[in-house]
């Protein structure tokens, strides 16, 4: 047997049910790292066999990882630990940096690189005038292939003239040229997925999704980054700390 599931300590005579302990301790095994991003799970038959608990037990505890986003089943080919992001909301770091220092491999499927005009809400944020010009970018960023998050970034053409200079971070992209952003304001907000964001995100359409709305500057106070991320709940969490 797995050492992994011999750490298991299952009570058949405790008042909570079989299922809720297995699903319970297998959730803190995950998020402990017993297990990392795309390491398969056992069947659910070879589960019951290991621990000697019914397969209808063994089910259950697996749907219950699968609706916390703990695993992901992919039909024909078994049941797999999904990757999962803790942000932090105090530091500023791109997410590809993020995903690569958490063991990731990030990489971004383009839908949009362009010069384009800002639109009102834009040209407010970023201080440009209506002849202004900006570089729109959007795309889906994945980890190990899993999208995670739908992003739309607007940069003055002045910050960045070429937006297809931009194939993975664009932070890095900034930092080479002269110009990285220094601060960041961010917003969090729930909002429920629309039919389109729906189908980019690979979620049911209304499933919630956190929009998360960063306006960054440089270091003299110019704002050079209006980037809008809408991430997956069952794959994303954002953390503070707080102290006093």
């Amino acid at each position: 047997m797995d050492e992994r599931f011999a750490q298991l300590r299952l009570d058949p005579q405790g008042a909570t049910p079989l299922y809720q302990q297995l699903a319970r301790q297998l959730e803190q095994a995950i998020e402990d790292g017993a297990w990392q991003a795309g390491e398969a799970l056992p069947s659910e038959r070879n589960l019951a066999e290991a621990l000697a608990v019914s397969r209808i037990t063994a089910r259950k505890a697996l749907d219950r990882l699968a609706e916390l986003g703990l695993i992901r089943r992919n039909r024909g080919s078994g049941t797999f630990i999904a990757p999962r992001l803790n942000q932090s909301l105090t530091r500023l770091v791109s997410f590809t940096e993020m995903l690569t220092q958490r063991g990731f491999t990030p990489r971004s499927h383009w839908l949009e690189r362009r010069l384009a005009t800002p639109g009102v809400e834009e040209g407010m944020r970023l201080g440009l005038g209506a002849d202004a010009r900006v570089a729109r970018l959007r795309r889906l960023r994945l980890a190990d292939e899993v999208v995670m998050a739908v992003e739309e970034s607007c940069l003055p053409a002045s910050v960045l003239p070429d937006p297809r200079a931009v194939e993975a971070s664009l932070y890095a992209v900034l930092e080479a040229a002269g110009k990285p952003v220094a601060r960041a304001l961010q917003h969090v907000t729930a909002i429920n997925a629309s039919g389109e964001l729906a189908v980019l995100a690979e979620v049911p359409e209304g499933q919630a999704l956190l929009k998360v709305t960063r306006l960054g500057y440089l270091a003299d106070g110019t704002p050079a980054e209006l980037t809008v991320t809408y991430c997956r709940t069952d794959y994303y969490d954002f953390m503070v700390e707080l102290t006093r």
